[in-house]
């Protein structure tokens, strides 16, 4: 027994480290490193966990700057088309930014960020890159609301710019309108423009409003057309307003269907 502690005295230290170290390699070669890996994750854990979080902070603050900028680009070039057109430039007409539209009236009205100070008022026509947009039928100080073509209330004597064929259109809270039409055979095709009526009484004549999209001609009532509208109603951000007085300007020759 002297000899036996003796022997625990003096290689113990060599017999544990050995132990521990053959309990961990049997250990490491059954779970393929996957202890150790936490171990070092647990101890460089919270270093790795905030340089993690401030790279993704920095990423995210990118992107959102990123984005912020292409959309002040998209704006300023929405705006600058508007202040380039002649009718601006001459002062017929006033460049305004859409205040707002609720969710439930997206397709029949919106509001203007400015009002009777700057010269709008009940009837000033709006208009967008490409055509017509609507007419104001409310006005305040500072504030403007007008109703849009697309709205199911509205109707508008357009004709259709090649065969001078006239009708009505109404809005479909879309990006789509219904023409029908006075004539039993009317003489339209698909791509026609459609302009207002000279018979109009809230629009002059001339205006493009959109062009044929499907006919509906075999009816047992009036014919009828699908007008795609020419301006993308739903996505405006600016219109321009002409003032009142300036309406006549508004007249203007629309070219002939491709």
């Amino acid at each position: 027994m002297l000899f036996l502690f003796r022997w625990w005295e003096r290689y113990r230290l060599g017999l544990i480290l050995a132990i521990l170290c053959l309990g961990g390699a049997w250990i490491f070669s059954r779970s393929q490193g996957v202890g150790l890996l936490e171990v070092f994750r647990f101890i460089s854990g919270p270093a790795q966990t905030d340089a993690a979080k401030q790279k993704q902070l920095v990423d995210a603050q990118t992107v959102q700057l990123r984005q912020q900028m292409a959309d002040l680009k998209s704006r300023n070039q929405t705006l600058q088309e508007l202040l380039d057109q002649d009718s601006v430039q001459n002062k017929q007409a006033i460049a305004v930014q859409i205040l707002g539209r609720s969710a439930d009236n997206w397709w029949q009205q919106l509001t203007l960020s400015k009002g009777r100070t700057d010269g709008i008022d009940v009837g000033s026509v709006v208009f967008a890159p490409g055509g017509l947009v609507g007419r104001v039928t409310a006005v305040s100080q500072g504030t403007s609301r007008v109703l849009l073509i697309s709205d199911p209330t509205s109707r508008i004597g357009v004709i259709v710019s090649r065969s001078r064929h006239m009708g009505i259109l109404q809005g479909q809270s879309s990006t789509d309108a219904i023409v029908t039409f006075f004539d039993k055979d009317p003489d339209v095709k698909v791509g026609d423009a459609i302009v207002t009526s000279s018979l109009s009484r809230l629009f002059p004549p001339g205006l493009l409003v959109g062009k044929i999209k499907t006919l509906k001609l075999e009816q047992n009532y009036n014919p009828q057309a699908t007008v795609e509208l020419a301006v993308p109603i739903s996505k405006l951000e600016w219109v321009t307003v002409y003032l009142n007085d300036q309406t006549a300007s508004l007249q203007k020759t629309v070219p002939a269907n491709p």
